[in-house]
């Protein structure tokens, strides 16, 4: 009479385990990027294929999760930058500079958001800059001040977020699934000083 109580209960200990197991390995795979291929340069990542019709089912789960219209495949690329140029994960109490280049592309945008891809409460009122207004020194080239304290020039807060990322959009670029994206053509991320 026990034993075959035995077997019921091990069997739906099994159950329990491998569906704890699958949603588990679900919610880590909507929370680790947009699935397959991503294009890398340096600190930046970028999923090409998720504004194309070829979107892996991955991608299509943490789109419809998070809520987003991403880019059309032929309207541009959004790159996420998590960490520095030397691999440091970003943080909100440290200072960053991003210094130009930037790869071809008719329009940029550079932007703070959330690690989830909301907007930071900036006490500027300022959630990034684009191609047109951000003020460039003699020669074209710019710079962005990332700092909570209010700076000269081109200058984005993270608030009090503790946490944050950098998305870059290029617009009608040249880069897509096949491109072999160049580092040094993508805005360097510096940090200066942490409080």
């Amino acid at each position: 009479m026990t034993r075959p109580f035995a077997k019921y209960l091990r069997a739906a200990a099994v159950m329990i385990a491998g569906l704890a197991i699958g949603l588990a390995a679900t919610a880590l795979s909507l929370s680790s990027g947009y699935g397959f291929n991503p294009l890398r340069a340096g600190p930046w990542t970028a999923w090409p294929s998720v504004g194309g019709a070829d979107i892996d089912p991955y991608a299509r789960a943490v789109i419809a999760r998070t809520g987003e219209a991403p880019l059309g495949i032929d309207q541009g690329l959004a790159f996420v930058a998590q960490e520095d140029s030397s691999g440091a994960q970003l943080d909100g109490a440290c200072d960053y500079q991003i210094v130009d280049p930037t790869p071809a592309a008719r329009l940029w945008t550079i932007a703070l958001a959330t690690p989830h891809g909301g907007l930071i409460a900036s006490p500027a009122g300022r959630y990034g800059f684009s191609s047109v207004d951000a003020l460039r020194r003699e020669g074209g080239a710019f710079e962005i001040a990332v700092a909570r304290r209010a700076r000269a020039g081109n200058w984005l807060s993270p608030g009090d977020a503790r946490r944050f990322v950098l998305v870059l959009r290029l617009y009608d670029t040249p880069l897509d699934v096949g491109a072999n994206a160049d580092p040094a053509s993508f805005p360097k991320i510096v940090k200066l000083k942490c409080d």
